[in-house]
């Protein structure tokens, strides 16, 4: 089942975001599916997913999601994931900056009856934002 659930992972990486298939949420996400870390409350269902996938494939439409590690265990796999982008739309509700990014991410999925039910995600949105420009650290105090 491992290598089921391991296989069920990188469809949805490939096809939901690399190839923009927004079908394959409706086949590879259960209809009660729940998503967690994605937006300030969790997503339910298909239909609550789909909003934000839009908005990310629309500022970055050429999102590309390589995973870099999975494990497998029971019903649940865990991912660790590096993205490549280039920002070239306002879906995330600033202008395009046409700056290219790579940040990277983590999640766990489980998995029941071929069907993604949950996952938990964390990604580094800080660093995202800071190499489009968007967000800037504070500098050292100036001295004196």
């Amino acid at each position: 089942m491992s290598t089921e659930n391991k296989a069920l992972v990188q469809r949805w990486f490939d096809e939901v975001w690399n190839q923009g298939r927004v079908e394959s949420i409706d086949e590879l996400l259960a209809p009660d599916g729940i998503v967690h870390g994605l937006g300030e409350s969790e997503m339910r269902g298909a239909a609550a997913f789909k909003p934000f996938h839009a908005a990310y494939r629309e500022a970055f439409p050429d999102v590309r999601i390589q995973l870099d590690d999975m494990v497998a265990e029971g019903d649940r796999v865990a991912f660790r994931w590096t993205a490549t982008a280039s920002h070239h739309g306002d879906g995330l509700g600033f202008a395009a900056t046409h700056r290219n990014v790579q940040f990277q991410g983590m999640g766990i999925i489980r998995v029941r009856n071929g069907k993604l039910v949950e996952g938990w995600n964390t990604f580094d949105q800080l660093g995202m934002l800071q190499q489009l420009g968007i967000v800037q650290m504070p500098g050292p105090a100036p001295a004196g």
